[in-house]
């Protein structure tokens, strides 16, 4: 699920003493501002540029004001991505020309974050709730996306299909949404942030009658409590 976004950028031809960063003859100063659609600064979020040229990524986190600063070489092309949840997202293309002198300018992104991710390479053996090893680097995508989002608070949705006991369904999706919840809290991440509850196969969003829909609904969704 993709966020919505807008993308500006405003060119200025100056030295602004009072910034860390400065520009120099072949990098650009680039401010980077994050807000939703009501312009509200976003804390927490992740940008990252990643050069056409040579596949350099230059990221940051933007502080409580949606701001961080980074210095992009000129004269390339670099695909924006922002993360959300356990993955980076493409959003749009930045094209940084060479200019005479030093240049500092603003690139700004409206966004709506997703309010629901389904984990779609997190897995478990087949009827238990034991995460297999395959399934680390997502979730290590999602501590570090907790650890950046320092208020956000999520629920871990367990989902079955609807072969087999309904009991046994609904408790295996709570097993597995507390497996994820510990792993989480293991890593780093406020226990009290992080919630897990389970659907059993009371929430399909597929049909039951084939392979491929049954495998869609076993799923393991992360819903922002925000």
């Amino acid at each position: 699920m993709k966020a919505i976004f807008t993308s500006a950028l405003l060119f200025s031809f100056f030295l602004t003493t009072a910034q860390t960063l400065q520009p120099t003859e072949t990098e650009a100063l680039l401010t980077v501002v994050v807000v939703d659609k009501a312009q509200k600064p976003l804390e927490g979020e992740k940008v990252t540029f990643v050069a056409a040229k040579d596949k350099k990524a230059y990221s940051g986190v933007t502080k409580a004001d949606g701001k961080f600063d980074l210095l992009v070489p000129e004269g390339d092309t670099y695909n924006v991505q922002y993360k959300a949840f356990s993955e980076n997202q493409d959003y749009n293309v930045l094209k940084m020309p060479s200019m005479e002198g030093t240049v500092s300018f603003e690139y700004k992104l409206i966004i709506s974050p997703p309010k629901t991710y389904t984990l779609d390479n997190v897995f478990f053996d087949t009827g238990k709730s034991t995460l297999k090893p395959e399934s680390s680097k997502e979730l290590n995508e999602l501590v570090e996306y907790m650890l950046m989002k320092k208020s956000l608070k999520i629920e871990i949705a367990g989902h079955t299909d609807n072969v087999g006991n309904k009991d046994a369904n609904q408790k295996l999706s709570e097993d597995r949404a507390n497996a994820v919840r510990s792993y989480l809290v293991k890593k780093g991440v406020e226990a009290g942030r992080v919630i897990a509850k389970g659907y059993g196969d009371t929430q399909p969003v597929a049909e039951n009658t084939t392979d491929a829909g049954r495998q869609k609904n076993r799923r393991t969704e992360v819903r922002s409590l925000e």
